[in-house]
């Protein structure tokens, strides 16, 4: 490679490193934990739940207490489930009859409990692991600022990925072996950066790609729209399976006996382990009214095994059927494989763990990269004005950073004492803790001292986790076990034995000075 060569990739990898590194670190610690979501938002409320994505739901008599409340005729309904806890979602369209009062007209999303038919709106279902989830992808900066930026910081992330490799490409296998923990300083970092980053590497590139893709696809297909579909947002929707079939609607009341659930079942009858994770039904209690249900093969079973039946309640004739054994298309493929290997949701426990691990590897990475550039950058032939702009700079980003680890812990036992957080709350607590943890460590100017006191802090609070939790509910982790409440248990023993860790590195660490 030539010097010239080696100069740009080695300037792009550094300063695009650098600029992302700590909206990047927050994107990877909280998504880590974002596989565990629904583990975690069933322990906040002490549920446990089958794994599995099929709606477990008496349909009829769901829909006969909303026919209650809301008056269902005309309306477009949708019930989905996107993860596994006892509530599922619905969305209720407005009305389509014209002399409707307007309030049916009206639209309206909340969950519904599958057992009690209990309604929440989104802002009471809220959660820890929602949350966390969310800030993953930095949803609480307003839309679509967050969505953008977290796409355009995968996408540099990216950049950093082949240029790094590139970097490393003529010592990819020697360096991987090379670990010199008592030379000096920038070899440390050096050696922990290289070899932790060739250990995550598919991992990392498989989460920018599929990070920009999901955050900034709307950017991506827009000059297709224009230029394609003429601007036609909906037409190219509709070619790419997003939006559903639409049925007109007669404006006649349906008088024949009809059951959602056997439609359903008669659904999920047609193929072996298909299970059903949404329903939509159009034009209800009309005439022209029409029932879609969806589903999945297991991933066991199949990888990508996309489902379709089509229902005309006026006759119960199958309309339209799509096979998800024989008939996934590509865009199939490509949007589910996609989704998967983003969310790691095909291989149980096992796949979470390595995935969460890889994340916080990842996290260690870019700490490093971070300490690299500093150690670099703190020679004596440097101003001294840059020096110590320089430590400024990396001290805000380790402050950010690892105060990110004993919040996290504080917030979920907040999450358990004050049960149910509302938004407002949960946002106070995680974000002021956040900032006033940052804002004392930036103060007390020791980098070894904010590291160490960052995993010290953390580690005890997340011993405590499962504690508050076994005094709160009375459902220890060992009764969870028990009682095969496998969620409740999960987050509570993750917790003993990731604190532990922790608490062990701590004291474990030895300053060292730099040369």
């Amino acid at each position: 490679m030539s010097n010239r060569n080696y100069n740009i990739y080695f300037h792009t990898h550094t300063v695009s490193g650098i600029v992302i590194s700590v909206v990047l670190f927050v994107i990877f610690f909280a998504g880590s934990f974002s596989f565990f979501r629904d583990e975690i938002i069933n322990w906040e409320r002490n549920e446990s739940t089958s794994y599995s994505k099929e709606i477990d739901l008496n349909y009829d008599t769901a829909l006969k207490k909303l026919d209650n409340e809301y008056i269902l005729h005309g309306r477009n309904i949708t019930i989905s489930k996107h993860s596994n806890e006892k509530r599922v979602s619905i969305y209720l369209e407005g009305t389509k009859d014209t002399l409707a009062s307007a309030k049916q007209k009206e639209g309206s999303f909340f969950y519904l409990d599958t057992k009690n038919y209990k309604r929440s709106t989104y802002e009471e279902s809220y959660s820890l692991g929602e949350f966390l989830y969310r800030l993953h992808f930095l949803a609480q900066i307003p839309y679509p600022v967050g969505y953008y930026l977290s796409g355009f910081i995968a996408l540099f992330f990216l950049f950093a990925i082949v240029t790094g490799v590139l970097l490393h490409w003529k010592k990819i296998v020697s360096n991987f072996y090379v670990f010199r923990p008592k030379e000096k300083l920038k070899t440390l970092w050096t050696d922990a950066h290289t070899a932790l980053g060739m250990i995550g590497l598919p991992f990392q590139f498989v989460y920018a790609v599929t990070g920009a893709f999901f955050m900034i696809k709307l950017l991506i297909v827009a000059p297709a729209v224009m230029v394609l579909y003429k601007g036609d947002q909906d037409k190219l929707y509709k070619e790419l399976e997003y939006k559903d079939p639409e049925y007109k609607f007669d404006n006649k009341k349906l008088v024949s006996p009809y059951s959602i659930d056997q439609l359903v079942t008669k659904a999920k009858n047609n193929w072996k382990d298909f299970e059903i994770n949404r329903v939509m039904i159009q034009n209800y209690g009309d005439t022209n009214m029409h029932v879609i249900v969806e589903g999945e093969l297991l991933s066991t079973k199949k990888f990508t095994g996309i489902g379709k039946v089509v229902y005309r309640i006026s006759d119960s004739k199958e309309v339209a059927k799509k096979n998800p054994e024989t008939e996934n298309n590509y865009l199939d493929v490509v949007k589910n494989v996609l989704y998967r290997i983003h969310f790691g949701d095909y291989g149980g426990y096992a796949l979470k763990i390595i995935s969460f691990v890889l994340g916080i590897i990842t996290c260690f990475v870019i700490i490093s990269g971070v300490m690299i550039w500093l150690v670099a950058r703190n020679k004596k032939n440097m101003p001294e004005k840059k020096r110590r702009f320089n430590e400024v700079v990396v001290r805000i980003y380790l402050a950010i950073c690892l105060s990110m680890y004993p919040i996290t812990a504080l917030a979920f036992i907040a999450a358990k004492l004050f049960h149910p957080l509302t938004q407002s709350n949960l946002y106070s607590i995680y974000f002021i803790g956040w900032l006033l943890l940052t804002i004392f460590f930036i103060i007390k100017k020791n980098d070894a001292f904010t590291n160490k006191w960052c995993l010290i802090s953390g580690s005890i609070l997340g011993l405590l986790i499962p504690i508050t939790n076994g005094i709160i509910t009375g459902n220890w982790f060992w009764n969870s076990f028990i009682q095969n409440q496998i969620q409740i248990f999960f987050i509570d023993v993750f917790w003993i034995v990731l604190a532990s860790i922790t608490l062990y590195v701590a004291f474990s660490l030895k300053p060292k000075e730099s040369n």
